[in-house]
């Protein structure tokens, strides 16, 4: 789409300010005359925290919050890009977005980031430090027709067997089950991990009442793991996340909501690996899972065995994440006859559970490149040589799971 205007207008321009880090001054400049010579409006280059030896600004003097990256050097551009509406761009961003990282890898380098807006505004908050190249009209045209995404396939019949069971599934009732578990596995708050304490709490009890139950299950998931963040409290609470998953008196789509979670959890080591191999390549690092996040798969491995033994009492649904959870932390299930319609995406995504459960590189190799197919922004993922397509596999599988799952969790 190029415009919405009656009048017939044209989009704002737009913008995607680019972030590399290459290991040398001659590697950086050079890196920097690539990104003019593909048409980017402005491009400085700068030694690695710049800004903390000027004294006019805020960062002088503070400590690096990349230390490693001491003695390299950065490479900031601004790509223009008219003619369209943000949404219409994105599948040809994407392939920019893989162009420029295969720039700073073939100079030893790694693709950092990128911010976007609207081509003024970020023109404006340019910072000119180490300017090399600025040409005020250039543009990056995309290609004529502009590249679209690939329609997904029918996703199959709905999961059913999640009617709310137990507790009406009001929130009301879903909160005093929760908080009635942690009584029961801690008695009180000063006894509980921090993040299911504050259930125990007497501000707690009364607080306002939650609207809904999924607003409960967020601040539940992000209590225990803030935006995704394992920590020796997330170690702590998986006992907790797993008896809620296992629990008969919670409605079943409460406790495939908390299994989801328990998923995102084990895969957080793999795909924090998958987005950083190419600045683990470029440091000449292996990659160091952080304790905290090991810890959290090895004890969600430790309660799925007592998750697995309800298996035949489960909802299909149930049985869904519960294979993927035993595909991120490599345990066995019972067999597998879970419905999915031949080409449907949740077939697909079986066949990546059963590629990695049977440790399979060629059918990892060929569910990966048939999830690409009908799932384009997973070529970012696998466009990398150095993330390993177990990483891949794991980092995509959570999203792939819930989305599946999903509209019959929230109807």
């Amino acid at each position: 789409m190029t415009s919405t205007d009656p009048a017939g207008a044209s989009p704002p321009a737009w913008a995607v300010q680019h972030t590399l880090c290459l290991p040398s001054e001659d590697a950086a400049r050079q890196a920097a005359s690539e990104l003019a010579a593909l048409g980017h409006r402005l491009v400085a280059v700068r030694a690695h925290d710049h800004f903390r030896s000027d004294p006019s600004s805020f960062w002088y003097g503070k400590p690096s919050l990349d230390p490693e990256l001491t003695g390299w050097w950065q490479v900031f551009s601004l790509a223009v890009h008219t003619g369209h509406e943000r949404g219409a761009l994105e599948p040809f961003l994407r392939g920019e977005r893989i162009r420029i990282a295969g720039l700073a890898r073939s100079h030893g380098g790694f693709h950092q980031g990128c911010a976007e807006g609207h081509a003024t505004t970020l023109q404006q908050v340019f910072s000119r430090d180490g300017l090399v190249h600025e040409r005020p009209t250039a543009e990056v045209a995309p290609p004529i027709p502009l590249p679209t995404d690939p329609a997904p396939p029918d996703r199959g019949p709905r999961w059913t067997g999640l009617a709310p069971g137990g507790p009406d599934g009001g929130p009301e009732d879903v909160v005093r089950a929760v908080v009635a578990m942690a009584e029961r596995m801690y008695g009180c708050a000063e006894d509980a991990p921090d993040s299911v304490g504050w259930l125990l709490e007497e501000d707690f009890a009364f607080g306002e009442p939650y609207e809904t139950t999924g607003a409960f299950l967020g601040d539940l998931a992000d209590a225990v793991a803030h935006q995704g963040t394992c920590t020796d409290d997330t170690v702590e609470a998986v006992p907790f996340l797993a008896e809620l998953a296992g629990a008969g008196g919670l409605p079943a789509r409460v406790r495939v909501i908390v299994l989801c979670d328990l998923l995102r959890l084990a895969a957080t080591g793999p795909s924090v690996a998958a987005s950083a191999a190419d600045r683990i390549a470029a440091l000449g690092d292996a990659w160091q899972e952080p304790a905290a996040v090991h810890m959290t798969r090895r004890a969600i491995g430790r309660t799925l065995p007592r998750l697995l033994a309800r298996w035949e009492e489960e909802s299909d649904a149930a049985r869904f994440v519960l294979a993927a959870l035993a595909a991120a932390v490599s345990k066995d299930i019972p067999a597998n006859d879970l419905p999915a319609p031949a080409g449907s995406p949740r077939a697909d995504t079986l066949a990546l559970i059963s590629a990695l459960l049977d440790d399979d590189e060629t059918s990892l190799a060929t569910a990966l490149h048939r999830l690409t197919s009908w799932r384009p922004a997973l070529a970012e993922r696998t466009a990398t040589p150095h993330a390993a397509p177990r990483q891949v596999a794991l980092a995509v599988l959570p999203n792939l799971v819930m989305e599946d799952v999903g509209p019959a969790l929230h109807p």
